[in-house]
């Protein structure tokens, strides 16, 4: 399948499906969280290959510390071997890490390997990869405005946006969820106001490059306006083409 030249610079991912994939077939959950490794691993080099520059995804929100104890703790515990496994290969990939969220509450070991994945990783410029990880869209407004509130800075729109926590990237082109839900579930609540929307029926494990490619597809085929006109967006490109 050949994907369309208009390829998102951003894409971020909803990883839903790996606890339903699992129970499909009689496993324990975390066996499916372990699945989701591996597919997050294709989709890191599927979107290098079409060119995507940025991928943000969403390992673990705020809201998930609410999940059975024993989940909780095998997540954790897949973190932190995830670390050692896999950052050494995606630094040979070009890929650069960062951990997105709150880090109160994890144990010192995983904060200091998510410190060290991103320092080992830092002057890689292939890919920009976000990990979401006790991450919540209410969370970063609210931690954006507590840092100017602290500084004694105005609130406003753009200073919001330069202290949210996705702030080193721009805003997503394309929002992904996998698991056939149709919900964003509190993630980039503020980086998305004008992402184009995509809902995959494929549970996280199984989505892989025909998955990725029929969003790159659908992506390609919408107009994306940002409140103008559709023959305002036609006259602009026709002139930035001419240029």
């Amino acid at each position: 399948m050949t994907v369309s030249s208009v390829v998102p610079h951003h894409v971020a991912i909803v990883m839903d499906g790996n606890g339903r994939w699992a129970t499909k077939r009689f496993l324990p959950r975390l066996a499916g969280h372990k699945q989701g490794v591996d597919a997050l691993r294709r989709c890191v080099r599927a979107c290098i290959q079409r060119g995507v520059r940025v991928l943000t995804v969403f390992a673990f929100s705020s809201e998930n510390w609410n999940r059975p104890a024993d989940e909780v703790s095998g997540l954790m515990s897949l973190l932190a071997t995830a670390l050692g496994h896999e950052v050494p290969s995606l630094s040979k990939e070009g890929v650069q890490l960062h951990f997105v969220g709150e880090r109160q509450g994890l144990s010192a070991k995983v904060a200091a390997g998510l410190v060290q994945a991103e320092q080992a990783t830092a002057h890689n410029e292939r890919l920009i990869l976000n990990v979401c990880f006790n991450y919540g869209g209410r969370w970063d407004v609210a931690q954006a405005a507590a840092q100017l509130a602290a500084r004694g800075e105005a609130i406003t729109e753009a200073s919001l946006n330069a202290a949210m926590a996705l702030a080193h990237v721009p805003d997503p082109d394309l929002f992904i969820r996998t698991g056939g839900e149709h919900r964003i579930s509190n993630f980039l609540l503020w980086q998305c106001a004008y992402s184009e929307l995509f809902f995959s029926p494929s549970l996280w494990p199984d989505f892989d490059d025909a998955a990725l490619d029929a969003a790159l597809h659908d992506y390609a085929s919408r107009e994306r306006r940002f409140g103008k006109t559709s023959a305002q967006v036609q006259t602009t490109g026709a002139s930035a083409m001419r240029a």
